[in-house]
């Protein structure tokens, strides 16, 4: 995996680099900014970058602008924003035109390394990888949270969240503790209720969850 990574805190970028080199990653280029970033991603070709939200010069949300271009002009490299903060506006744009290849990750809810190289290399095939807590607030901000808490049951809730997140059928049931067949007769009830159409792709489901949200 061919990695950029754009964070302006020095100790947290040269991290970020050891951490991935060690497990064999290859991380083409450390960057301390936005424009940095842009640069690298043209020049290096990577499989997917790392984007920490504020750089400078204002450190309010460069890195969130930057990654929103790239999913624009390179859509084919995957985007991971990696940060302390969440900005709900900009997340559903991230989000808004397509779900593959992209996550967003809260630095101080990641439990271990693997789970960040993980769904790193998640992102960078083609899939999503969402912070729960992402996620709540993405629900939380939508004008149809209470609808959906009135439509859904608990578990069918439960298994929004998680496909939000990026889980497969099996990934949900195992969280769960429930068998995959239950897994697909609660999707099945979402998107029913939901009135969305069902597809075979974690992606494009997750798509469809966050436009219905964003609506």
């Amino acid at each position: 995996m061919r990695v950029v990574i754009a964070e302006d805190a020095a100790v947290m970028r040269e991290g970020l680099v050891r951490l991935l080199e060690d497990r064999g990653h290859e991380v083409t280029a450390a960057v301390a900014d936005g424009d940095a970033l842009l640069r690298a991603v043209a020049e290096r070709h990577p499989d997917v970058a790392v984007v920490d939200i504020r750089m400078p010069p204002t450190h309010t949300d460069e890195g969130l602008r930057a990654a929103l271009v790239l999913r624009r002009e390179v859509p084919d490299v995957g985007v991971l924003v990696f940060s302390q903060y969440i900005e709900t506006r900009y997340a559903t744009r991230l989000l808004a035109e397509r779900s593959d290849g992209v996550g967003y990750l809260l630095k101080d809810r990641v439990a271990d390394v693997s789970e960040f190289v993980d769904a790193l290399a998640r992102v960078a095939a083609g899939g999503t990888a969402l912070d729960p807590e992402v996620v709540r607030q993405l629900l939380g901000a939508s004008r149809r949270v209470a609808a959906l808490d009135a439509t859904l049951t608990p578990r069918e809730s439960e298994v929004l969240a998680l496909m939000a997140e990026g889980r497969s059928n099996t990934a949900i049931a195992s969280a769960l503790f429930i068998g995959e067949g239950a897994v697909e007769k609660h999707v099945a009830n979402i998107f029913a209720k939901l009135g969305l159409p069902l597809s075979e792709s974690d992606n494009r489901r997750v798509l469809a969850v966050l436009r219905y949200l964003e609506a």
